[in-house]
């Protein structure tokens, strides 16, 4: 089976997803990064995938630098490199027989490169749609185990609530009309 990795260029889904725009319009950039980030790592460990998240240096200047945050691995290119280059020499690297790639961004001519060498593509509207259903996905899960966990929990087995719950109604009934 491959292994499915995940290529996103940042600064693309910070300036599509909604709830980041707002954070990126108000000056809080390192904000908008770590919420990008905090939100694919939920995605990444559901989805069984492994995550890349690429910025431009050109919006932090320094030198490249490749790190871990929220288990999502995050590249700040070198300065003067874009995303897009870095994201298609990854994409030549990555791709092969073992690994599928995948590369979220909605530059169109990037799409279009990254597919003509082998790499699926997914626009930046696409990624957020199902991000939202795998959290959807994992909060009906949690609801799901957590309510299995109070039943487990019970000292009652489901016969017995059975039958307790029909006590409960003759007593109402008896109550109702008066016999108690």
């Amino acid at each position: 089976m491959k292994k499915d990795l995940l290529i996103i260029d940042g600064y693309n889904m910070i300036g599509a997803w909604p709830e980041l725009v707002k954070l990126k319009d108000q000056d809080q950039m390192e904000d908008a990064r770590d919420s990008l980030l905090h939100q694919l790592s939920n995605y990444q460990r559901y989805e069984g995938i492994e995550i890349w998240v690429v910025f431009d240096a050109q919006l932090v200047p320094g030198i490249q630098k490749s790190y871990q945050r929220y288990t999502v691995t995050v590249i700040f290119t070198k300065e003067g490199e874009t995303a897009d280059s870095f994201i298609e020499r990854i994409v030549s690297e990555k791709n092969n027989r073992l690994t599928q790639v995948t590369v979220a961004t909605s530059d169109l001519a990037e799409q279009w490169l990254v597919f003509s060498r082998g790499a699926l593509r997914k626009s930046a509207n696409e990624l957020y749609k199902d991000l939202k259903e795998s959290n959807k996905s994992i909060k009906m899960e949690t609801e799901k185990f957590h309510s299995q966990t109070i039943r487990r929990n019970s000292p009652w087995d489901l016969e017995q609530l059975v039958d307790l719950e029909q006590l409960l109604s003759q007593l109402s009934e008896k109550k109702d009309n008066g016999n108690l």
